[in-house]
């Protein structure tokens, strides 16, 4: 690993080790160790304790530490590049021309600052010149296609049924709010949300010119409207349900039940030649239909402004940017507005990311790393091919048809193969906000050429320096791009107990996500349909409503607990991927035997990889909003919640009955 990352990653205070034929290199951090915790009663703050009770967030962040925010100390490497390109003169139309001009773009906040709000001021004055329904729903397509959404959520992806077209879908939109809690719930922290939110719009409203008073009633105009739209939208829990979010429907069948939106126009206007469309949540649409006809359009034009300028917010001059942080920070508890420097590169991140991520490996990737973690790939999927092969509960026609899947997916690793073309994209370095809307503008396109045509499984969903991974059940594949193959995850000079309690954590966490659920419902091809007997998916079941029961018992803050159901499928493949990882190490040279490093043995060193990669300390705010929209379980349960139900666990900590997560023999939860 480039030794860069090595000095962002100033967290850490580690211990050393030797190779016996190598120099020292540090791993383990026993200065974050809390031995006066025992290990069977908190892992987690065992071994991150001192570390946790010590470390500090910065100002401009919510959280510090793994996973998501180890993308913190990551920016800093991409916002290396692209102090350095935008500084140069580029080849007009290159990678770094693109990169380095929209940068510059975004950095110019003395333009963009004098300017105002008048780049939207335009598409206000379309919305003032809408005069009926129609036109209400042709400027909604109009602004789709250049990334502002508001009541419809369009979008191109495989067909679920057959994976191997893309189809266009419909989903629930039309909220500011993150979850539909927020609009219906009365605890003292919903309704601080919610008058933020409201205080927010207001301040939008006259930062355009409008009175305070005007500017209140548009506010209360515009929540209304959106807690009428909320009351059909189903919660993040009911979202799980593969099949119930899944409606293919004739358009022609939609000029009777939602005459109002006019499916046929509609989507004539954004470019969308089908016959068909995929209405993931009808009720959303049925409730949209009726709301047209319902609400005064003069309603509706406030609720469309409202909509723009809190999209476009971010892109405009210094106090809409000011008024959106002191909204967000409602949300995160963060209590400083990010530098200019980082939102830029969020934003050229986001928009050029695949551009980007060319320039970050280029510079910063161990293309060595690729072939060793493909290695670490191949023995996890051998390990949960033999855990398969011993389940006691899965019949032998289901194990065949599950270790078909498991061969079948596909592994991704680093960076695409094909990287994403740009050609069409012109960067103009003194127009910001015109390069967001041609970007976005751009990535419509992009995906509309791909409406019925078949699908591109070279293509990727995230962007090669995020430190992140994930499974994709349409596609059948596992990611894991550059940016996470780095310390506290992998390193080439760690030992197997180091890699395989991180990394191959994290592979067996997402090979299990194709066994999750949501996942086990799509074969080996990506199609949403049932491979399982009768009996087997009873069994599966009645395993994943014990998961659901033990974490919604878990208390984060206060009152508030881990929503078992909403976090049902990470926390089966953290499970999962623990066990995984696991017995692939036991394969190891090192795992079969016993040789302490550090004074740890290597089953403990695994065991401390684990709790080490999910050492994160987030602000309450944060950790509040998290629970109540995230399908992950905070990370202090991701790596108790598994280990109290693994039994090596227990003898490599001589966990014993009286510790405060020791569960007995019988009661722990074993699924893959």
């Amino acid at each position: 690993m480039k030794k860069v990352l090595y000095t962002c990653l100033a967290l850490c205070i580690l211990s050393a080790w030797t190779f016996l034929d190598g120099p020292k290199k540090r791993f383990v951090d026993v200065a974050g160790i809390d031995s006066t915790i025992k290990p069977g009663d908190n892992f987690f703050r065992f071994v991150n304790g001192r570390w946790y009770d010590t470390a500090k967030i910065a100002d401009d962040q919510a959280g510090v530490g793994s996973y998501s925010f180890l993308n913190i100390p990551q920016k800093q490497l991409l916002q290396n590049i692209l102090d350095s390109v935008s500084k140069t003169k580029n080849t007009m139309g290159s990678i770094d021309q693109k990169v380095g001009d929209f940068y510059a773009s975004g950095m110019d906040t003395l333009t963009i600052n004098k300017r105002g709000y008048q780049p939207v001021a335009p598409i206000l004055a379309r919305i003032n010149a809408i005069t009926n329904v129609a036109s209400l729903m042709k400027f909604v397509a109009d602004e789709a296609k250049t990334g502002n959404s508001s009541i419809i959520s369009f979008g191109i992806s495989p067909d679920n049924k057959n994976s191997s077209i893309n189809i266009a879908h419909a989903y629930q939109s039309g909220t500011g709010l993150p979850e539909k809690g927020y609009y219906l719930k009365t605890d003292s922290s919903t309704l601080r949300t919610q008058q933020a939110y409201k205080k927010y719009i207001s301040t939008l409203f006259q930062l355009t010119g409008s009175s305070a008073a005007t500017a209140t009633r548009n506010a209360a105009v515009c929540y209304s409207i959106e807690k009428q739209i909320v009351a059909s939208h189903k919660t993040n829990i009911e979202l799980r349900d593969i099949n119930a979010n899944y409606h293919k429907v004739a358009v022609k069948s939609l000029g009777k039940t939602q005459a109002n939106i006019n499916w046929a126009v509609l989507l004539a206007n954004l470019g969308a030649k089908t016959d068909t469309i995929d209405m993931a949540q009808p009720a959303y649409y049925n409730k949209v239909n009726a709301l047209l006809k319902s609400v005064p359009l003069n309603d509706w034009k406030i609720y469309l402004k409202a909509n723009t300028l809190i999209n476009y917010a971010g892109t405009m001059s210094k106090p809409f940017v000011d008024a959106s942080f002191e909204f967000r920070k409602v949300l995160s508890g963060q209590n400083k507005q990010k530098s200019r420097r980082q939102i830029i590169t969020d934003d050229v991140d986001n928009y050029l990311g695949q551009a980007l991520g060319q320039l970050y490996v280029k510079r910063y990737f161990n293309e060595d790393a690729k072939k060793r973690v493909l290695v670490l790939v191949n023995n996890l999927q051998k390990s949960f091919e033999n855990r398969i092969n011993h389940l006691d509960w899965m019949s032998d026609s289901t194990k065949q048809k599950a270790k078909e899947k498991l061969y079948a997916i596909t592994k991704k690793i680093g960076y695409p193969d094909v990287w994403r073309n740009y050609d069409r994209v012109r960067i103009n370095r003194n127009h910001y906000f015109e390069n967001v809307l041609s970007l976005n503008q751009n990535d419509y396109q992009v995906q509309l050429a791909k409406l019925n045509k078949p699908v591109d499984k070279t293509e990727w969903g995230t962007t090669p320096s995020t430190v992140t991974a994930y499974y994709n059940p349409s596609y059948n594949e596992i990611v894991f791009p550059a940016g996470i193959l780095q310390f506290p995850y992998f390193d080439f000079s760690a030992d197997d107990a180091i890699n395989y309690g991180g990394i191959g954590m994290v592979i067996g966490h997402e090979m299990t996500h194709a066994f999750d659920d949501q996942g086990a419902q799509f074969d080996k091809d990506g199609n949403v349909k049932n491979w399982w007997t009768k009996e087997d998916y009873e069994k599966f079941k009645a395993k994943t409503s014990q998961v659901v029961k033990l974490y919604g018992s878990f208390t984060v803050l206060d009152t508030v607990h881990v929503k078992g159901a909403l976090t049902l499928g990470e926390n089966t493949a953290d499970n999962g991927g623990i066990a995984i990882a696991y017995d692939a190490f036991k394969m190891t040279e090192q795992g079969k035997g016993n040789v302490k490093i550090d004074g740890f043995t290597p089953d403990q060193r695994f065991f401390l990889s684990i709790a080490r990669i999910w050492r994160v300390k987030t602000r309450d705010a944060f950790l509040r909003t998290y629970v109540n929209t995230n399908p992950h379980s905070p990370a202090m349960w991701r790596v108790n919640g598994p280990l109290m139900n693994f039994d090596p666990f227990y003898g490599a900590f001589n966990v014993q009955p009286g510790d405060k997560n020791y569960k007995a023999e019988n009661e722990r939860i074993r699924i893959w």
